[in-house]
């Protein structure tokens, strides 16, 4: 089993918390939130955003304006609907719960190798 997978499954299973976390904040473009990510060290590419921007949309946990831009083409800016909300409460929830059983159980394993 290859590492790399590995790691790819985990930070695609955090992807889409990132994204809707990063547009709890405010209304951003595809490269605010690519710089959003990268500054966190979480590196993500066009090729892998667009659809999953589509996605949350096609949920109903997104929705988007055209705005003009002085530097080049009119940029799509999303935003979180009201649903996007309160679903990105609950992965929080979730995530809270998660974080805390994974580093209950690491730091025990750690625990017993000392």
């Amino acid at each position: 089993m290859k590492i790399e997978n590995t790691k790819a499954q985990m930070r695609k299973g955090v992807l889409e918390y990132c994204i809707l976390s990063v547009l709890s904040h405010d209304d951003a473009y595809v490269a605010e939130i690519l710089d959003t990510l990268k500054s966190a060290k979480l590196l993500v590419v066009e090729g892998t955003i667009y659809p999953l921007l589509t996605r949350l949309k096609n949920a109903k946990l997104l929705t988007y304006r055209w705005e003009e831009s002085t530097g080049g083409p009119p940029r799509k800016y999303y935003r979180l609907t009201d649903e996007g909300k309160e679903f990105l409460n609950e992965l929080s929830d979730t995530w809270s719960e998660l974080s805390y059983a994974v580093t209950t159980i690491t730091s025990k394993k750690q625990t017993n190798d000392e």
